[in-house]
């Protein structure tokens, strides 16, 4: 069918560039490409004799417009799929057009120095990827991502209307460190430390970070406390959805990260604001990551599951209804599957069928889109093929 370039090589991208490898009969060809070209070359030779798909590898500076452009026009791929850093999307979706090519990623832009993310940089870009006849599709992860089409597609084929989504995001996984970041630790800090805030009539609320908490009974898991958090698919599903009056965010944490992390807060650890050391700048919370355990060596030890997806009040038929979508994925099957955590994996293949959408033509027009954009369905069935089936409960347990 067509070849796909991936950027990034991280736990992440090596659970997408498996799944590519997989679907042989879409991705024909592969080019990997990262800052550190021997983690490329390490994947690539892990894969080739399991796949029919030709796999190429390239060391970029991701940062790098003209270089990243140079080597999509030399690789010419159909499609680009970003799994570098989110404050790389920019640089990625430039080259992107000067290049002719479509794009695909699984978080919204953040700039590096202020820990705020927000779609308006790249839905800045709709009218150039309009008028270069490309599309751009934001969030392919599970959130943001899979809890956008699950939303869809609840308002496809059960609600007249949705009023009311709480997307809840639970990691019962031990990994038995006492503490440790499943991504990225400088993503996943910045995304904690921040202040919570949810849509309500229209506007946002703030909220003091990790200020409100629930405890919810986790279908295959059992009950967890979770806590509000700020994340970007709620400003897109607050416009896109017909007939919202609130979306909120939880995500489970347990008390020893919960405790390691105000420690490593209140000593400055998770800053991001550069300091002297020793006579060269740092920045406190790069320093904190380079100590942490490496997210990608979490797998073979990480025991349990995940569960996420969306809870809905909304009306059918002028009658209140609810519904509750949701997938559970074990981390030891993921390990074995992949080699990689289930954290991981549920972004990693969400980036691969977002990437078969585009590629396809499943999922294609000109503009910058986010996932409850499209049909939902044809990305809902291929989750149940891919590794991350999901469930329906129209009787769930709602939260307070």
């Amino acid at each position: 069918m067509g070849k796909v370039m991936v950027i990034g090589c991280g736990g992440v991208a090596s659970v997408a560039i498996h799944k590519i490898c997989q679907n042989d009969e879409v991705f024909t060809e592969l080019c990997i490409a990262s800052r550190t070209v021997s983690k490329c070359d390490a994947l690539k030779e892990k894969l080739e004799g399991t796949t029919k798909t030709k796999i190429t590898t390239a060391q970029v500076d991701a940062d790098d417009v003209d270089a990243l452009t140079a080597l999509i026009k030399k690789e010419k791929p159909e499609v680009v799929l970003n799994l570098a850093l989110p404050y790389q999307d920019l640089t990625i979706m430039d080259a992107c057009l000067a290049a002719g090519v479509h794009y695909i990623d699984t978080a919204n832009y953040e700039p590096e120095d202020t820990a705020k993310f927000e779609y308006k940089w790249q839905w800045a870009y709709r009218e150039k990827f309009e008028k270069a006849g490309l599309t751009a599709l934001l969030g392919s992860g599970f959130d943001p991502g899979v809890t956008s089409v699950f939303s869809a597609y609840a308002l496809k084929h059960y609600f007249y209307e949705i009023n009311y989504i709480d997307i809840l995001d639970c990691n019962a996984g031990d990994h038995g460190y006492p503490f440790a970041t499943n991504f990225n630790p400088e993503i996943n800090i910045r995304e904690v430390s921040a202040k919570g805030s949810y849509w309500e009539d229209g506007r946002w609320v703030e909220t003091e970070p990790m200020e409100i908490k629930r405890v919810y009974n986790f279908p295959e898991i059992g009950e967890k406390d979770m806590y509000l958090l700020h994340h970007e698919e709620i400003e897109s599903l607050a416009l896109n959805i017909p007939g919202i009056k609130r979306i909120r965010f939880f995500m489970t944490f347990g008390e020893s990260y919960l405790n390691h992390l105000r420690c490593l807060e209140d000593v400055g650890m998770t800053s991001i604001e550069p300091i002297m050391y020793e006579g060269r700048e740092i920045v406190p919370l790069q320093f904190l990551k380079a100590v942490l355990p490496d997210p990608s060596s979490l797998g073979p030890r990480t025991k349990g599951k995940t569960n996420i997806g969306c809870i809905f009040i909304g009306k059918k038929d002028g009658q209140e209804k609810k519904l509750y979508i949701y997938n559970t994925c074990d981390h030891q099957e993921c390990y074995k599957e992949v080699g990689s955590q289930a954290v991981a994996y549920t972004t990693g293949v969400p980036a691969m069928i977002g990437a078969m959408m585009v590629m396809t033509g499943t999922w294609q027009k000109p503009g910058v889109y986010n996932m409850e954009e499209f049909d939902p369905d044809p990305f809902m069935d291929a989750l149940n093929k891919w590794g991350l089936p999901w469930k329906i409960s129209e009787d769930p347990e709602l939260v307070e």
